[in-house]
């Protein structure tokens, strides 16, 4: 029996949920989608989704769980919520903020988030900065914030020389 993951996001999407998790699996190693259930003529009335189409689709990005919902245009997303994706190195940080910002809002690009093309909030962020900023230096860590306010895509070879005062 598979192990049921305790908390999974749950994304609410118009009408293009299987789409975007197609887009997402793509951009992720360790990536699938799972089950797709389809709506019925059941409820049409309330949801006004055409039978066959895709409601809920199940899916892993890097192995963490999450469903997307095609729930109509009701609710849209903001970047109350976003995602953090954890980079090892610049070319890590570089891939997927390309592919994830391809077709996004680039008014909504800075200090390393991004809104891809779906309206998601990402967040592309080097662990070098944080461990950086671990290191308890306020005026070296003020410095790196300074720099870093001053950038979309995250650079970390100037977050590094900022921080060292070499900027």
């Amino acid at each position: 029996m598979a192990t049921v993951q305790k908390i999974t996001p749950n994304l609410w999407f118009d009408k293009n949920g299987e789409e975007a998790a197609r887009y997402y699996c793509s951009i992720f190693k360790d990536s699938s989608v799972g089950h797709i259930s389809y709506y019925g003529k059941a409820g049409f009335e309330q949801h006004q989704m055409p039978e066959g189409t895709a409601m809920v689709v199940e899916f892993t990005l890097a192995g963490q769980s999450f469903l997307a919902l095609n729930g109509g245009p009701i609710f849209k997303f903001s970047e109350a919520v976003s995602f953090v994706v954890n980079c090892d190195d610049q070319q890590e940080v570089d891939h997927y903020w390309q592919k994830l910002s391809d077709g996004g809002d680039e008014n909504a690009q800075m200090c390393g988030w991004l809104k891809d093309k779906f309206g998601l909030s990402w967040q592309i962020v080097p662990k070098r900065m944080s461990e950086l900023y671990a290191s308890g230096n306020a005026e070296k860590s003020g410095r790196m914030m300074k720099a870093m306010m001053q950038m979309k895509k995250l650079d970390i070879k100037k977050l590094e020389e900022a921080y060292e005062g070499n900027s």
